[in-house]
């Protein structure tokens, strides 16, 4: 016998089904609470830095017009007082490096070309003076290298130390350059471990297969002379193992012998 279903008749449901429903519906009942509070939530911040934006206002405006003033003071001071006391200070150094490098041409006389160069000559400032008045310029920080250089050709050790200490590097080759001078100055002055550490240090910053085995083998000597074999065998042997085709590498295994 067929069964017909009644027009709008549904059928039910079994239980597990309703339950489902049930929980979906307050899923999304608590997802709408959800979302609601966390509009609030945001709306209250929104409100509370509105306020803080509006009773603070004045400050902002202080810091952000402070930060301009001092942007453009920045730019300003560069323009007209940087830039044209850089351009003095390379005007008076050059007049100094004319004197440093006819010194360093001239095998007679070269310490009075240095001390003219130090001292300044022709109306123009020595590398002394360019250092001290125009300190913090790039001309200033150059003439402490050449100032440092040209003491230590004199043998004034001390003041070979002081600038070439001072002088800051822009460039690997003036670096290592100037802290194997400065090398020199502390072996000089019996600094025997600065002068070792400035050696290696010179090494280190421009290698080369010229300045490097050079500076590694004034530090190797220094450390055989001052009772530190060990230190002196190790850097024999980088020498012969990383520049064997160098001037320094001639010889260098009985070097090596001797300080084992």
């Amino acid at each position: 016998m067929a069964t017909y279903n009644k027009r709008g008749y549904k059928a039910p449901k079994p239980k597990d089904v309703l339950d489902n429903e049930n929980e979906f519906e307050e899923v999304l009942e608590s997802g709408e609470s959800t979302t609601e509070e966390v509009f609030n939530t945001l709306d209250e911040t929104a409100s509370r830095t509105e306020e803080w934006v509006a009773k603070n206002q004045k400050l902002i405006l202080g810091v952000v017009g402070a930060i301009a003033l001092a942007t453009i003071g920045y730019l300003l001071f560069n323009k007209f007082v940087v830039e044209p006391k850089e351009d003095k200070a390379l005007n008076d150094i050059y007049q100094a490096q004319v004197y440093f490098n006819d010194a360093l041409a001239n095998a007679q006389n070269p310490d009075s070309l240095f001390n003219l160069a130090l001292k300044g000559g022709e109306g123009k400032l020595g590398l002394i003076g360019v250092a001290e008045e125009y300190s913090g310029t790039k001309s200033g920080n150059v003439a402490n290298y050449y100032a440092g250089m040209a003491y230590l050709h004199t043998k004034d050790f001390k003041n070979a130390e002081k600038y070439l200490t001072a002088y800051k590097a822009n460039d690997a080759i003036t670096k290592a350059e100037a802290l194997g001078a400065l090398g020199d100055a502390y072996s000089e002055l019996n600094k025997v471990d600065a002068a070792i550490d400035s050696y290696k240090k010179a090494a280190e910053s421009n290698e080369n297969d010229y300045t490097t085995p050079r500076f590694l083998m004034k530090a190797a000597q220094l450390c055989y002379l001052n009772n530190k074999k060990g230190e002196a065998n190790a850097l024999f042997k980088k020498i012969k193992e990383n520049y064997e085709t160098s001037r320094e590498a001639q010889n260098i295994d009985a070097l090596i012998t001797m300080t084992e």
